[in-house]
């Protein structure tokens, strides 16, 4: 049971989500964050889906994280299939926050392969935390059919997605290593080379990668 001050703070810090100031907006959703209520979870899910400011956008999640699983998953389940770009990247990367393997059938193909690169980078993410044990090799061939796409900073995403899962990902990653596409070459064996040295960094593995697809290989063992 809620006090008059309780409602009144509450209602202060709803309205104060959508102050012009980001900085209202960021102790607003600390605010809403310690003190969790349902009634705030659909605020929170409606301000991810057009908060500009991305320090925001991480505490509005955090808040999210604050409430019970059973409230904040319908609602989150519902913003993956948004046609918003931006509902669709904070919800996976809350449920990837969250860790309920509930919200695994969400994850879907379209969303791994998602033309916003964001949301698709929010998608593995969130894939390889929730993935259930013994579906991990499924999932490695689904990432690897994204293996060459966008700038370096989306295939440094998928090849650490691709590296959490592990020795798994090598049948996919092997196939990869024979694709017409350089790029997809180049980016599997640079995943690889991460696989078996975490410590490389990805943009050593990459050069690495670069010179031994442009001397024509990598040899029919992957290396």
């Amino acid at each position: 049971m809620t006090t008059a001050r309780q409602d009144t703070e509450a209602v202060r810090a709803l309205r104060d989500l959508e102050d012009g100031r980001p900085s209202v907006r960021l102790r607003a959703a600390l605010a809403v964050g310690t003190t969790p209520d349902p009634r705030f979870v659909d605020k929170l899910l409606e301000r991810c889906a057009i908060e500009p400011e991305f320090f925001v956008r991480d505490m509005l999640t955090w808040a999210l994280t604050r409430h019970p699983v059973s409230v904040t998953l319908p609602g989150l389940l519902r913003e993956v299939r948004s046609e918003r770009a931006q509902a669709r990247s904070q919800a996976l990367h809350t449920l990837s926050k969250i860790g309920d393997r509930q919200a695994w059938p969400a994850i879907t193909g379209a969303l791994l392969s998602d033309a916003d690169d964001e949301v698709a980078r929010s998608a593995w993410r969130a894939a390889v935390v929730l993935v259930p044990p013994g579906e991990e090799s499924g999932l490695a061939a689904s990432l690897a059919t994204q293996l060459g796409r966008g700038d370096r900073e989306t295939q440094r995403s998928l090849s650490r997605a691709l590296v959490e899962l592990g020795d798994v990902v090598l049948p996919a990653l092997r196939a990869a290593m024979t694709a017409s596409d350089p790029r997809v070459r180049t980016h599997a064996l640079a995943t690889e080379r991460l696989l078996r040295d975490p410590d490389a960094g990805f943009g050593f593995a990459v050069e690495e990668a670069k010179r031994v697809v442009a001397l024509g290989g990598p040899d029919p063992e992957g290396r």
